[in-house]
């Protein structure tokens, strides 16, 4: 990529970056000040959020050897191999991930009701 198109947009992501991280201090400081405790406050990690998104991108990086693979032994052009095989990993792992988070929110459920 070009320097031109790189700079602005890094400068672009940064002025939003600080613009949030003053919107959520704010927003936490109001809190505090009515009395809410700071432990509310406090982000928890989430589990599923994370097998998502580490599922996608294993995905997307299956798809791009695939799609390497397919294009250098098949005739099919270059971009329409990486970019078949990127949406068809992609969304087996999407997939994946949906049969793996029914399991454990049904495991947690029979846990609750015991």
């Amino acid at each position: 990529m070009n320097a031109e198109i790189i700079v602005p947009i890094s400068v672009f992501a940064m002025v939003i970056g600080i613009v949030y991280m003053g919107v959520r201090h704010k927003e936490r400081m109001n809190l505090i000040r009515s009395g809410v405790s700071a432990t509310s406050l406090e982000t928890k990690g989430n589990i599923l959020g994370s097998l998502k998104w580490g599922m996608i991108f294993i995905g997307i990086g299956l798809g791009i050897i695939a799609g390497k693979i397919i294009a250098t032994s098949t005739s099919m052009e270059e971009e329409a191999a990486f970019f078949s095989m990127i949406c068809l990993f992609g969304g087996i792992a999407l997939m994946i991930f949906y049969i793996i988070a029914n399991r454990i929110k049904g495991k947690d459920k029979t846990e609750n009701n015991q």
